[in-house]
């Protein structure tokens, strides 16, 4: 299926109809007037979204406490947040960021993955999708600024930025590590890390489950820059200035260019790829395994 010359799905037409994701029943709200350009800050319970004191730039700052985990109602608050920036054309990038301390995002929400019906398995996997080939295909420019541990699904949205900027501490690590918890990571998740580390890297990283320190992390691409933790924001804003000095139509015609393919192959097997992570996570195995594994994780805290 060939995907439209902008490159984008609106988050609206792929989210069903009816369903208790709908952005009227996520509390988005506008919350003050502010910036610059005259844009708003607006948020939800999850997400909250501020200008810049640079002009065109807005904050998306991550908000799920404890560790950002990305439940469904937490992916949908985050497509809806970016469409609305795409929408408002006073903006022209964007810095995500996290406000849980030592996390940027812990991933998937395994809870959403153990123990539930078919029927939510498969509406959970449809969201995660859609905040892939949302961000993934956004138009505008994303930097993210890493300032806590960004393992599997945390990874994987920063993979979907431009420019990802990680702060050096050595207990903020980043990477796809979903076998270690006996998941494969789907082929969209191979094919992102493919795209930014190469394809022996991306072998030998999904296979064994690594999760990068800063410096390997820099050392294989997976990140941008390193740099101290208090200055992670400032140079976040640093390298969005530099891509928002490129013609606006020349830079996102060969971002739409460059991640055509990719994003194309997911829209074209996105039922069979909801079909095959509903069959995998339905296994006996792979219930007890997320089951050992969330009981492990409830006894650290005890």
């Amino acid at each position: 299926m060939a995907l439209a010359a902008a490159l984008r799905v609106p988050a609206r037409f792929l989210l069903r109809a009816g369903s208790r994701l709908q952005g009227a029943a996520l509390g988005l709200t506008e919350r003050a007037a502010g910036g610059g350009d005259g844009a708003r800050r607006f948020g939800s319970q999850r997400v909250l979204v501020e200008p810049d004191a640079v002009p065109g730039v807005a904050v998306m700052r991550l908000n799920n406490p404890p560790v950002n985990r990305l439940s469904l109602e937490f992916l949908t608050e985050l497509v809806i947040s970016l469409e609305k920036l795409e929408n408002d054309k006073s903006f022209r990038g964007v810095i995500m960021t996290s406000d849980c301390p030592g996390v940027f995002s812990a991933g998937l929400d395994l809870k959403e993955m153990c123990g539930r019906s078919p029927a939510h398995y498969a509406e959970y996997w449809k969201a995660v999708q859609e905040l892939w080939l949302q961000f993934y295909q956004s138009s505008l420019v994303l930097v993210t600024a890493i300032n806590g541990a960004c393992p599997a699904g945390g990874c994987l949205i920063a993979m979907t930025s431009d420019h990802r900027v990680l702060a050096d501490n050595p207990k903020y690590s980043i990477g796809l590590n979903e076998t270690l918890l006996g998941i494969v990571a789907p082929f969209w998740f191979k094919d992102t890390l493919v795209n930014t580390i190469g394809h022996r890297a991306a072998e030998r990283a999904l296979q064994l489950g690594l999760l990068f320190p800063p410096a390997q992390a820099l050392q294989v691409g997976i990140v941008d820059q390193v740099v101290p933790e208090e200055q992670v924001q400032s140079m976040a804003l640093s390298a969005i200035a530099q891509w928002m000095a490129i013609p606006e139509h020349a830079r996102q015609l060969t971002k739409a260019m460059m991640r055509k393919a990719t994003a194309s192959r997911l829209i074209t097997h996105r039922d069979e790829d909801v079909q095959n992570f509903v069959s995998f996570i339905s296994r006996d195995s792979i219930q007890k395994s997320l089951q050992l594994y969330l009981e492990r994780l409830k006894q650290r805290k005890g």
